[in-house]
């Protein structure tokens, strides 16, 4: 069973949506038993894309999203998706309430072919056709996700997740570019190293730099998935030594919906779009 509502800022209420037009932007995350993780940087990345897009300011942006903590059901596994979409000729904020997929304790990684072709990777939702058709040509070629490159073939991210991994003791990622979503599963795990004194880092590698080491594909859904095998290229995957511990440390933060946006963000973590 799923719920489309629209945010009307008049009544200050959720109310039925009408039928869905053009996406411009979205925001998704996993509600497990009413509970949430990471939800006040979803909040601040979907704002910020809002206030790109010429839609609803913050404040209003603030009040829907509260109404959402309060509208998400607080048994079993669901998926909300926030959407600034049009409706009527005109920007609104749209809640889809959806059932969550199951969830993935692994992942392949098929490779894209050619240069990263995305308008705006900061924004989640304007290429959304463009990284679900390579997702799905990961899925026919027996893979989970697709990887993204650069144009020096260098590691970007994925169709639906980021990337994390271990060279040694020091926890890696690549730096923050507008080529690059801002992730908050990612900042959530930096935030963890953060607190626990692990020395992390910032790469920019290629697949082939990363042959042998324990690697992450990290999204708002699944948490955290070590790739296990890369479908497409010579790279042969590590052993998932950290991922059980990590998941636990992420499992940690996930808080009741309706009081999720009450507590104050970490200052490791403040800088997320």
């Amino acid at each position: 069973m799923s719920e489309r509502l629209r945010w009307d800022d008049a009544q200050g209420a959720l109310v039925p949506a009408g039928p869905p037009g053009t996406v411009h932007a979205i925001d998704s995350w996993l509600c497990a038993e009413g509970r949430v993780r990471g939800l006040p940087l979803h909040l601040r990345r979907f704002a910020a894309a809002s206030e790109a897009l010429g839609g609803p300011p913050g404040p209003q942006v603030h009040a829907f999203f509260q109404a959402v903590a309060e509208r998400l059901p607080t048994a079993g596994s669901w998926f909300p998706r926030v959407e600034l979409a049009v409706e009527n000729r005109e920007l609104c904020l749209r809640l889809w309430i959806r059932p969550a997929p199951a969830l993935g304790e692994n992942v392949r990684l098929w490779t894209a072919e050619g240069p990263d072709r995305r308008s705006r990777p900061d924004i989640k939702g304007l290429d959304l056709d463009r990284l679900t058709a390579l997702r799905d040509a990961a899925l026919a070629d027996g893979a989970d996700e697709a990887l993204l490159l650069d144009a020096a073939g260098r590691l970007v991210e994925g169709a639906t997740t980021s990337f994390l991994w271990w060279r040694g003791d020091v926890l890696c990622t690549p730096p923050d570019t507008p080529r690059r979503l801002a992730s908050v599963t990612r900042e959530l795990l930096l935030g963890i190293a953060a607190a626990q004194g692990v020395r992390t880092a910032h790469e920019t590698p290629t697949p082939r730099a990363l042959d042998g080491l324990e690697v992450w594909a990290v999204n708002a859904l699944h948490g955290i998935r070590p790739v296990t095998q890369w479908t497409s290229a010579q790279v042969s995957a590590g052993p998932a030594i950290r991922a059980p511990r990590w998941r636990g440390h992420l499992s940690r933060l996930s808080q009741p919906a309706p009081s999720a946006l009450s507590t104050r963000t970490p200052d490791h973590v403040q800088h997320t779009r």
